[in-house]
């Protein structure tokens, strides 16, 4: 059988083929990597990713903690400043080795296409199933959960999870590089609290020469993770609820420029990306509509938390918004989302 027959309207399940896992990323061709690379004249880099120890705390997020840190251990002693004379008296070597414990999505990161899936009929049985980008299931393609003793079967320990399918070992496997375009809507909107639907945003990327093509990866500076970097290690989530443009989720004319404009990724200093809660109601609705629209529907990748302020203020001062952007996940097969090291050179 089919993994589907019909796909949600809007969507680009099956444009790239039937198995596709990669969504809009196969518009990152080797044209667009060039195009890239030509944005490259000073050879000057920029990191864009928080220290991984933040925001701090896990008031932006209960279920997410910071990482923690500790030696590994060998024969029960702690392999860290570890004296080799220890085993063999006359070495002279001190070693040290650790490991960590993170939540993939705690910091800077990347969101998989199967981070967010929706209910959806995709036999028009009449059956709503839990799928996710091009027709993949849970229980089916991706393990764990609600689903445990399907993924005990198929690929994990008790309490274990698993996508088989969309894991974002995927983008990692595609390489992630190619030319970022930078939208300054701090600079455009100021760092206050502001709505931004497609009427702002073109008015923002018109005013900065910053419009994206096909294939581009689009990032939004809003200010936000400065914000969270002066909290140092402490956010004030009300300070932060009041801090930084998002875009407007509920705006279908800004859903629609996302679909038209052909753009492989949206990457963000914020939070989500999009306004929680979003101004969406009654059946049927998302909670997350720019996650609905861009991972479920369209295989558009998002990135949250990335600091952007120094390459938007280099940009600024060179009056250019392209650059060359590389940013690959880790590769853990299996995993849904990941910490990410941005790296953008101009």
């Amino acid at each position: 059988m089919k993994r589907w027959t019909q796909r949600p309207e809007g969507s680009t399940w099956g444009d790239f083929g039937p198995d596709d896992e990669l969504g809009r990323l196969n518009l990152l061709t080797e044209e667009k990597v060039l195009q890239a690379v030509r944005e490259v004249r000073a050879g000057k880099v920029f990191c864009l990713s928080l220290p991984l120890d933040l925001p701090g705390g896990n008031v932006l997020n209960p279920r997410r903690h910071a990482p923690t840190l500790k030696p590994t251990f060998r024969e029960g002693t702690p392999y860290l400043n570890f004296a080799m004379s220890e085993v063999q008296p006359e070495a002279v070597d001190v070693l040290s080795d650790d490991q960590v414990t993170l939540s993939m999505q705690y910091s800077t990161q990347w969101d998989g296409l199967c981070h967010v899936g929706a209910l959806f009929d995709i036999q028009g049985d009449g059956e709503a199933r839990r799928v996710y980008y091009n027709g993949y299931a849970a229980g089916v393609d991706v393990f764990g959960g609600a689903d445990p003793d399907t993924a005990e079967q198929a690929c994990c320990p008790p309490g274990g999870s698993y996508a088989r399918k969309l894991s974002v070992s995927r983008y990692a496997e595609k390489g992630m590089q190619g030319r970022g375009v930078l939208v300054d809507l701090a600079r455009a909107f100021g760092p206050g609290r502001t709505l931004v639907g497609h009427e702002q945003l073109q008015t923002a990327m018109r005013e900065q020469d910053a419009v994206p093509e096909k294939g581009d990866m689009l990032v939004l500076r809003t200010g936000f993770a400065e914000a969270v970097v002066a909290m140092n290690g402490n956010p004030d989530p009300h300070k932060l609820e009041q801090t930084g443009a998002v875009l407007d989720g509920a705006d279908p004319a800004l859903l629609d420029w996302i679909t038209q404009s052909g753009i492989a990724a949206i990457c963000a200093d914020n939070y989500a990306v999009e306004s929680y809660p979003a101004r969406t109601s009654g059946p049927g609705h998302s909670i997350l509509p720019l996650h609905h629209h861009c991972l479920f529907k369209l295989g558009v990748p998002l990135a949250e938390l990335w600091y952007l302020k120094d390459l938007a203020d280099w940009l600024h001062e060179h009056g250019r918004s392209r650059f060359l952007l590389t940013a690959p996940p880790l590769r853990m097969p299996g995993a849904v989302g990941s910490p990410v090291t941005p790296i953008a050179t101009v």
